[in-house]
């Protein structure tokens, strides 16, 4: 009978984990209060399109797309510029300001989307580039990729 009073002392000598399950309670509730939901697409206000009337005319911008093949040649509204011909295009260049003056005449924007296929060499996708800082043409786009 002694030996289990001992073991009973023991026992209310050890660690106490009714006041550890109060913190873990208290903390959970922290935590549960503290953060915030993330809100559901549902619930997201989505305006779709309609059919609006326009009261004034809309300018839509001239797009101009310049291809490179693999081999280097440059190809814009059918005048090619050989690869042969050095990494100056001066009359890709005054074909591109020609380009500019006439879009700046309408009103226009003047864009260019170069399509360069996945083997060319950036060379002469920079020297294409170039050619277009030198036209002022500063919006420019550039794809990689074999077009089908």
């Amino acid at each position: 009978m002694d030996d289990l009073k001992e073991e009973m002392m023991n026992a209310e000598e050890g660690l106490q984990i009714g006041p550890l399950i109060d913190v873990v309670f208290l903390l959970l509730i922290y935590f549960i209060l503290t953060s915030s939901l993330k809100s559901p697409e549902g619930d997201l206000g989505i305006a779709l399109p309609g059919s609006q009337a326009i009261s004034e005319t809309i300018n839509m911008p001239d797009e101009q797309m310049i291809e490179i093949t693999a081999d280097g040649d440059i190809n814009l509204n059918n005048n090619l510029f050989p690869s042969n011909g050095g990494r100056n295009l001066p009359e890709l260049v005054t074909l591109l300001q020609r380009y500019k003056s006439a879009s700046d005449a309408a009103n226009n924007k003047a864009m260019i989307t170069i399509q360069a296929e996945n083997t060319t060499q950036y060379q002469r996708v920079i020297d294409v580039l170039n050619a277009c800082a030198q036209a002022d043409i500063k919006h420019v786009t550039v794809g990689m990729g074999d077009e089908e």
